[in-house]
């Protein structure tokens, strides 16, 4: 891997605006190429809006989904990646050639290549499909990159198997923080009040952002993503209103040490910016232990215990209780 220099943005998107957020992208990735940024991530379904689609029937969502890479968002994101220099992600509603719905996210290279990764624990919509195949590739700026959505890294095989297939930097575009979580020490709401509010009193609300709804939560087991996997992060979020719920941003960039190497809590679009130094990778914690694992001993982790259950499952079912 080469130095990069590297940007996560957070911003507040138009729920199925899609031309509206493509302008914020557009915004943002002149104001990192102006600072010399080469690889820019924006977060999941930033394009298509993301916490209203679990309202939308399966032709309201057919109307907000394309074909990736031919799709006009993609080759948008393409022109972006062309003119200014850099490779940037943005996520999506994808339509496949078979006519199935993905959370997808895309990244678009200065080249002309693109990449896609199909969220594996999709659960916005019952019509929408998981994704079944990790994302790992290289960019121009000489980097590999893997990309996991959201939920994705939640589960830590995952992470492990992207940094296996060679990962050197995690994408990890997010819409999280302020959610009707059903684990009782696990997010919660926050007032919307406060996001309406957050211009006369900013501290209300970047005390939630900071505190057990957003990053409190995040520190429980983000860093530990990079750390264990010897990877850098890039966690890139939703921020405010979306839909019924707030979104805390909190974005930030971790190091392959799990240290915060730029973050930031503020209730506004945002882009925080970062050197990613290859010569942290080497030594690196997580990289010491991945090369000591012994495989011979893991052949339990490919057996279902019986308890497992998809994501979608354990939503809906939390709904009709509530």
């Amino acid at each position: 891997m080469k130095d990069i220099k590297a940007a996560a943005v957070q911003f507040n998107h138009a729920a199925g605006d899609k031309q509206a957020n493509l302008e914020t992208i557009r915004s943002f990735s002149e104001q990192a190429s102006g600072v010399g940024v080469q690889l820019l991530v924006f977060p999941e379904m930033c394009i298509t809006g993301y916490w209203h689609v679990r309202k939308l029937n399966r032709e309201a969502i057919d109307a907000l989904a394309e074909p990736v890479p031919d799709g006009p968002s993609t080759q948008r994101l393409l022109d972006l990646s062309r003119e200014f220099g850099l490779t940037l992600g943005a996520g999506l509603i994808e339509r496949s050639g078979e006519g199935k719905f993905y959370n997808t996210y895309v990244v678009a290279m200065p080249d002309g290549k693109t990449a896609q990764h199909r969220k594996l624990h999709c659960f916005i919509s019952e019509h929408m499909d998981s994704g079944s195949t990790y994302t790992v590739f290289d960019i121009p700026q000489g980097a590999r990159v893997g990309v996991l959505i959201c939920y994705d890294n939640n589960i830590f095989e995952n992470v492990r198997i992207t940094a296996l297939m060679g990962a050197e930097i995690l994408l990890a575009p997010h819409q999280t923080g302020g959610c009707d979580s059903p684990s009782p020490r696990c997010m919660g709401l926050i007032d919307p009040k406060l996001w309406a509010d957050r211009h006369k009193d900013p501290a209300a609300i970047e005390a939630e952002f900071r505190g057990p709804k957003g990053r409190d939560w995040l520190m429980r087991w983000l860093p530990s993503r990079a750390h264990d996997n010897g990877m850098f992060l890039i966690y890139a979020n939703g921020v405010g209103l979306d839909d019924n719920e707030i979104r805390t941003g909190n974005a930030m960039i971790f190091d392959p040490y799990g240290e915060i190497l730029v973050e930031t809590w503020k209730a506004e679009n945002a882009m925080v910016v970062a050197y990613l130094e290859a010569s942290r990778l080497e030594m690196s914690t997580g990289s010491r232990w991945i090369r000591s694992r012994r495989p011979d001993l893991y052949e339990i982790l490919t057996v279902p215990t019986g308890s497992e259950k998809d994501t979608r499952t354990l939503r809906f079912a939390r709904e009709k209780r509530s």
